[in-house]
Parts: C-alpha cells; sequence; structure tokens
C-alpha cells in the first residue's frame, strides 16, 4: 500500500493502518530496534511502541516520508530503553562504542545551544551524508544510524572489515572538518 493511503487510514484512525505499517515497514523498524538493543524481546516491544507513537502522532503530523518518520521514532525509542536498561553498566556495549566514535567529530554541546546554531549543524549533517560516495554513505549510515556493527556491514556489502573501517575513519574526518567549517563560519576569530 502507498505511503499516503497508510498515512489517510491514521487520519481516519482506522485501525487497519497499524496493521498496513506493519506489513509495509515492520521489518525496517525491527532492524532499526536490533540495530541498538540486540535483543529479540526489547525489539519487539520497541516495534510496537513505534506504532503506538505512530497512532499518537498522526495527526496531526502528517509525514511527507512515511518511512523515515517511522525510522525516527524507533530509533529514538530503541534508544531511550538502551539508556534505561544500560544505565548502571556505563561502558558495554555497541551503542556507548558508536557515542565514542562519533564524539570527537561533534562541536560541543553548548556551542550551539541558539536555535540558530542548532540549524546550521543540521544542515551541514544533511549536505555531508548527502555528499559522501554511495558505499561511503551506505557504511556511515548503517554503522550510525542503524547501529551495526563492522562485520555486519562487511557482510552486507560483500567486503572486508579493513575497508569498512577505513571508510568509516575517512568520514569521520570529513565530517570533522565540515563541523569545523561551521563553526568557524559562526565565529570567524575562532572564539567559543
Amino acid at each position: 500500500m502507498e505511503d499516503a493511503r497508510i498515512i489517510d487510514l491514521y487520519f481516519s484512525r482506522s485501525e487497519d493502518a497499524i496493521a498496513q505499517t506493519r506489513r509495509s515497514y515492520g521489518r525496517m523498524i525491527r532492524g532499526v530496534a536490533w540495530g541498538i538493543l540486540r535483543s529479540a524481546r526489547d525489539t519487539e516491544e520497541c516495534e510496537s511502541d513505534t506504532y503506538l507513537k505512530a497512532w499518537q502522532a498522526m495527526p496531526p503530523t502528517r509525514p511527507s516520508n512515511l518511512g523515515a518518520f517511522l525510522s525516527r521514532i524507533t530509533r529514538n525509542l530503541a534508544l531511550d530503553r538502551y539508556e534505561r536498561k544500560h544505565a548502571d553498566k556505563r561502558g558495554a556495549g555497541e551503542v556507548p562504542a558508536l557515542i565514542d566514535e562519533l564524539a570527537e567529530c561533534l562541536p560541543d554541546a553548548g556551542a550551539h545551544d541558539d536555535f540558530a546554531g542548532e540549524m546550521a549543524v543540521r544542515e551541514a549533517l544533511g549536505g555531508f551524508i548527502g555528499s559522501l560516495g554511495v558505499e561511503a554513505r551506505r557504511f556511515f549510515l548503517r554503522r550510525y544510524w542503524f547501529g551495526d556493527t563492522i562485520a555486519e556491514i562487511a557482510a552486507r556489502y560483500g567486503c572486508g572489515e579493513g575497508k569498512v573501517k577505513t571508510s568509516l575513519m575517512r568520514s569521520r574526518r570529513q565530517l570533522t572538518a565540515c563541523l569545523v567549517d561551521i563553526d568557524g563560519a559562526a565565529d570567524p576569530e575562532g572564539r567559543a
């Protein structure tokens, strides 16, 4: 079923909306949740929570891209669930590793506490991802959006882990340069 028709089902409050969403996007939703949670039970619960959040959000929200909308909901729910579950086990698991890998690239949390600065960073991130080659973009999104391990990415695309690691390292360096350019544009003197 087309996304527009599925969204119309939500707006008409038809219970078939969730069934159609599950048919069209269930596999993607489970993939996003699994990449973060690595637990069948938690993934299943996150999938159910995604359908509930989508039901609560539509209406009034009418997403222009239903897949991206659902993916964002799932990712946020999975990260929240992961955070609650691992609050006392800091430093273990794949999610802290992902955060550590990207931490060196991202600007200071206080550097962009105004809305315009935050929007500039979001635009820069969107432009950065769009500027990557197809393979580098796939690796980057599989790692940092879907939470796949290096081994999973290598297996998915039929290449060696070394190639994936090298591509991700280069992408992180490019991201750092891109975000440094944003900071420099915001303050040409380089002051914080």
